[in-house]
């Protein structure tokens, strides 16, 4: 099954956000379909702040041993696409391509001193023409295009994401990625106004699997999620090793918790 077929299922598509080869191999062999990358987790891994800090040449490197090492479809985090001109975003993407990429995401906002949303129409043009670019190349990349709507929790956000959903799938999207997006009115509302696989992402107060298939969200991610838990407790047992000086605590029975 293709990584587009994927998101036509009646169940929606799992999708394991990675960050390394490691994280990559453990995701294929628990029997998850598709991978994808968090542009966070592998920021943070890298020693960078989030919003196209690190190079791109670094993100290749970690995308092609991602891809070395697994052979489940891959989709990675373009954050914004590492530049403003179309023709820039679509080189990045061919690069990306010869890796064996099966998907990317593209957002609507940009990282200065903080995180801000673009112009709709102007964001649409790019699609537009990355998507023909891509066509004219035969490149058959799935386009997931994240508006941060939600994420930014804009002024009247249902009104506004919806804008964006149908001026996104004018301009050649594939699916539509919403962070942040958790009621399942809202979910309800946008998954039956929008013609493309509506992708969420986990967050505490997201529904379960089960009701998110009722409401038909197609695609599932975890962002950066999963990484910063396990950091978490990763932090927690350092902190013990210190604490007690021993390091009883890597070897406890919890540790494989």
């Amino acid at each position: 099954m293709t990584f587009n077929e994927l998101h036509k299922n009646s169940y929606p598509l799992i999708l394991c956000n990675v960050w390394d080869a490691n994280s990559a191999r453990i995701a294929e062999k628990l029997g998850f379909q598709a991978i994808g990358t968090s542009s966070a987790a592998i920021a943070c891994m890298l020693g960078y702040e989030d919003g196209e800090k690190m190079q791109f040449k670094e993100l290749c490197y970690v995308i092609q041993r991602i891809a070395y090492n697994t052979s489940l479809p891959l989709s990675v985090d373009m954050e914004a696409g590492y530049s403003r001109i179309p023709t820039e975003i679509v080189n990045n993407i061919k690069e990306l391509a010869t890796y064996g990429i099966a998907g990317i995401n593209l957002e609507d906002s940009i990282v200065n001193e903080e995180r801000i949303l673009v112009d709709g129409k102007s964001f649409a043009n790019i699609i537009h023409e990355v998507k023909s670019r891509l066509n004219e190349a035969n490149l058959n990349i799935f386009l997931n295009i994240r508006t941060d709507t939600y994420l930014l929790n804009v002024p009247n956000k249902l009104d506004e994401t919806q804008k964006r959903i149908e001026l996104y799938t004018k301009a050649g999207a594939d699916g539509i990625f919403i962070p942040c997006l958790v009621h399942e009115s809202d979910i309800k509302f946008l998954v039956d106004k929008s013609r493309l696989p509506i992708n969420v992402m986990a967050m505490p107060d997201l529904p379960g699997f089960e009701k998110l298939k009722e409401l038909g969200v197609k695609r599932i991610s975890m962002g950066d999620c999963l990484f910063s838990n396990i950091s978490t407790i990763l932090k927690h047992k350092l902190g013990k090793v210190m604490g007690n000086q021993s390091f009883d605590d890597i070897f406890s029975a919890d540790s494989k918790s």
